[in-house]
């Protein structure tokens, strides 16, 4: 039993792995607070440009 401790503590294979998961959460959750806080402007950019390109045509 000690040695199959001893074995899961010695083995890193899926640190890598756990890691850059973080990573990628860490970054989307970033991303979804500055969507958050920039969300109306860009909507209303968008509605701006939506418009003026119904205007030109």
């Amino acid at each position: 039993m000690l040695k199959l401790f001893e074995r899961l503590f010695k083995e890193e294979e899926g640190q890598g792995l756990v890691e850059y998961a973080l990573i990628l959460v860490l970054i989307a959750i970033v991303v979804i607070a500055a969507l958050s806080f920039l969300g109306g402007k860009v909507n209303e950019t968008f509605n701006n440009v939506g418009t003026t390109l119904d205007s030109a045509v």
